[in-house]
């Protein structure tokens, strides 16, 4: 894995607060500029909420189960690309 991909996974390491061990699935959408994070696979949110940081956290059955990062490149997380 180069060196560049390793320094993503890095940067997303303060959005994924006390999640039980799993999988984590990432997808970008580089017309959008959003950045997906599932926890497991991915699964319909029955609730979501807006954060400050423009990150919407998703929700199924009161658990985390993903976050929508919004402006992912301007948040350094896909650095050199």
């Amino acid at each position: 894995m180069a060196m560049k991909e390793i320094e993503i996974y890095l940067d997303l390491l303060p959005y994924i607060r006390e999640t039980p061990q799993q999988t984590i699935q990432l997808s970008y959408d580089a017309e959008a500029d959003v950045l997906y994070v599932s926890f497991g696979d991915p699964l319909p949110a029955t609730e979501s909420e807006l954060t400050d940081e423009d990150i919407i956290v998703r929700y199924r059955e009161g658990r985390v189960i993903g976050y929508t990062i919004l402006h992912a490149s301007r948040r350094g997380f896909l650095r050199g690309e």
